[in-house]
């Protein structure tokens, strides 16, 4: 048996497509236009290239965006005095703060200060405490996009026995909250393993659908999955590979040729998962608009 592959690229693009067409009408009936503000601290090249990505698709959804660079040396009280700007700026809809910050600056003083009702990324207390108690809020974009993956791909959840290898804050642990909630799309069985387990193949050969976020290379073989489990693998990991002409490759979590023969549906790395954060994003940040027209 040969899995078929979940296709991210596809599915991103479909919902960015949407997302285009809905801020084209919330333009033209309400002449609001989603606004979106990054911020950039330092010279992390992998963070340069996250926000590039973020910028061109708030282009492509017809959405303002607005990017503010930083130099590394930059003070946390500068950091939150932008933040508390665009806190009431009525044209910026969502705020996003790059991580990772500077050693010297406090993750977590910086996501507090952003408020809830512009936190498209899904990470303040108050966002993730709604999430745990089922109240609206917006997700996180890659558990968001994890589920609108499945959701769009025919994958039945409720009921099912979801196994997620990996506890972060940005993953493991809001999936599996996602993943509890008595909705549509969601109602599973959910088990959460860890580098805690002295062996996590009890857990996962138990999967009805296996999500994999430990960024770790081969963290998941063949041997390790019951056959016809759906694998979502959310993993990037960098490999190095002669044959290619930057000399490497990316790569998942899981091993994916070996995994692919016994699972009944599989995302690829890269082109599964990965896509789908910023897709979400836009369609978080839509929605931020619209909340926000209607207070008005």
């Amino acid at each position: 048996m040969q899995s078929d592959l979940i296709d991210g690229k596809l599915i991103s693009q479909l919902i960015k497509d949407e997302v285009r067409e809905q801020t084209a009408a919330l333009r033209a009936q309400q002449n609001v236009i989603p606004g979106l503000a990054f911020m950039l601290v330092g010279e992390d090249p992998a963070s340069q290239t996250y926000v590039a990505s973020k910028e061109r698709a708030c282009e492509y959804c017809g959405f303002h965006s607005t990017t503010l660079r930083l130099p590394e040396s930059t003070s946390e009280e500068e950091i939150l005095g932008r933040i508390d700007t665009w806190n009431i700026d009525p044209d910026i809809h969502g705020i996003l703060v790059q991580l990772p910050l500077p050693k010297h600056v406090n993750e977590d003083r910086v996501i507090e200060a952003i408020s809830p009702r512009k936190d498209v990324d899904g990470f303040h207390p108050i966002s993730v405490g709604k999430l745990v108690i089922g109240q609206e809020c917006y997700l996180p974009c890659t558990p968001a996009g994890i589920q609108e993956l499945m959701i769009r791909s025919g994958v039945e959840t409720a009921g099912k026995h979801v196994v997620i290898v990996g506890r972060s804050n940005i993953v493991g642990k809001p999936i599996a909250n996602i993943l509890l909630q008595k909705a549509a799309g969601a109602n599973a069985i959910v088990t959460v393993t860890h580098s805690a387990a002295k062996d996590i193949s009890i857990y996962t050969r138990q999967a009805d659908i296996l999500i994999v976020a430990t960024g770790r290379v081969n963290t998941v073989t063949a041997d390790m999955v019951k056959d016809g489990v759906v694998v979502i693998d959310v993993g990037i990991n960098r490999v190095n590979d002669e044959s290619r002409p930057k000399g490497y490759r990316i790569v998942g979590d899981v091993d994916f040729e070996g995994v692919r023969e016994k699972a009944s549906m599989i995302t690829p790395v890269p082109g599964g998962v990965g896509p789908m954060t910023i897709a979400m994003l836009m369609k978080n940040t839509y929605q931020a608009a619209v909340r926000s027209s209607a207070q008005r």
